[in-house]
């Protein structure tokens, strides 16, 4: 699970931003939070959801693109051959152009506490440490620094002693985590370096843009298995969509000879059916509403993440724009739904719909701001950072711009 994340020197981030997933102290609505399970220290409550509103182009999504370089570099091979790496330094400033970006990590992962730093450019990653916190003690497990005359390293209590240290140092190449080549190159009794890594690679379920391969990856899995559409209907049930059945029918391909063997898939149609006080009737998904569409892919991440607590895997489930297509409602639906969970599932997620705000089903510390500065770069804040009362009204004071926030449109 997430505690906290920092970057700088990436797309519109300049200077570090720190994103929190720590509760603030003496707030209410218990139900939000959860205590982390952590051998040998006590934490801070965890916040379970987090929104994150600001106008178009302020950061919101580079900061979910930031979340997204983690899982990339921590999954990429050993053997990889080399390629650009998917950093941007902060343009506007010209003494940042060839320094590397920066992220620090804060996280849980079975009952264990870490702390991962990377900086890396296109080209390399520059350095690169992991700390964890046995029983509460800080412990250097190694550190990595990219100096003119090579990579240099600085082992602490680290598993595997100094031949298999030598030989993870001399395979690790430029683009790939130390961390990731040790695992690689070590034997599964060795889990010091492996459970930290398998959070950095799995962590994170981002989901962003078009939910059309979501949706086709839903249907696929209600064709090969109707348990599968028994509970995707259930779920628009819950968000008060009547669809009392989904099947996936067939088509017979009216195509011959070459086209019908060069055919990998035998073609089929999601078919659903609604429920009224007239009675019931039968839809194509293609005669679907957007919104609806979006849900049934939606279903999919939203079941792996609530699967993936359960088996205590404890990723973070991050969305990008949560409200596209979807009623206000159904958003506040499935952010209540989230909250009532027993599991440590933590869900992120960006939004324009300040809906939620009127809903009172957040508290300040889990709404969060981003804003670009007189000099383009992302500013990203907590409300709870702001002077104000815990009950008062946070959409109407967001519109007011009292937490700022708010896109400046030029009239006339």
């Amino acid at each position: 699970m997430l505690i906290e994340f920092s970057i700088s020197n990436y797309r519109s981030f300049r200077e570090k931003q720190t994103f929190s997933m720590v509760a603030a102290p003496r707030l209410k609505k218990g139900d939000n939070v959860f205590k982390p399970v952590v051998k040998g220290e006590k934490l801070p409550d965890l916040l379970k959801i987090a929104a994150i509103y600001g106008p178009n182009a302020s950061g919101k999504s580079n900061l979910f693109k930031a979340f997204d370089i983690v899982r990339y570099i921590a999954n990429r091979q050993p053997s990889a051959q080399p390629t650009a790496l998917p950093v941007f330094p902060f343009r506007f400033d010209p003494q940042l152009a060839d320094q590397p970006t920066r992220i620090e990590l804060h996280f849980i992962y079975a009952e264990q506490r870490y702390e991962f730093e990377l900086a890396l450019t296109q080209e390399r990653i520059v350095e690169e440490r992991l700390i964890a916190f046995p029983k509460g003690k800080e412990t250097l497990l190694y550190d990595r620094r990219h100096s003119p005359s090579g990579d240099e390293y600085t082992f602490g209590e680290l598993e595997g002693g100094n031949d298999l240290h030598e030989l993870w140092k001399k395979s690790t190449g430029p683009q790939v985590l130390f961390l990731a080549q040790a695992v690689a190159n070590s034997s599964e009794d060795l889990k010091q370096l492996r459970e930290p890594l398998t959070w950095l690679q799995t962590g994170f379920m981002i989901v962003s843009g078009d939910m059309k391969s979501w949706a086709d990856s839903s249907q696929e899995l209600a064709k090969d298995n109707p348990f599968f559409a028994e509970e995707i209907s259930s779920f628009l049930q819950e968000v008060d969509v009547p669809v009392t059945n989904i099947r996936v029918d067939q088509i017979e391909s009216l195509s011959t000879g070459l086209l019908q063997a060069l055919s990998t898939k035998p073609k089929s149609k999601t078919v659903l059916t609604h429920r009224t006080a007239l009675g019931e009737a039968e839809f194509d998904f293609q005669e679907e509403s957007e919104g609806t569409k979006n849900l049934i892919g939606f279903w999919l991440p939203w079941r792996a993440h609530a699967k993936s607590n359960l088996t205590k895997k404890n990723r973070t489930l991050v969305v990008d724009e949560l409200d596209s297509s979807l009623h206000p409602e159904i958003v506040i639906s499935l952010v209540a739904k989230h909250l009532k969970s027993d599991s440590p599932a933590q869900l992120i997620f960006t939004t324009h719909d300040t809906h939620l705000m009127d809903a009172k089903l957040l508290r300040r510390d889990q709404f969060w701001l981003t804003e670009r500065d007189a000099n383009g770069a992302t500013q990203l804040r907590s409300i709870h950072d702001f002077e104000g009362r815990e009950s008062e009204d946070l959409e109407k004071r967001y519109y007011e711009g009292r937490y700022r926030g708010l896109p400046f449109v030029r009239r006339g």
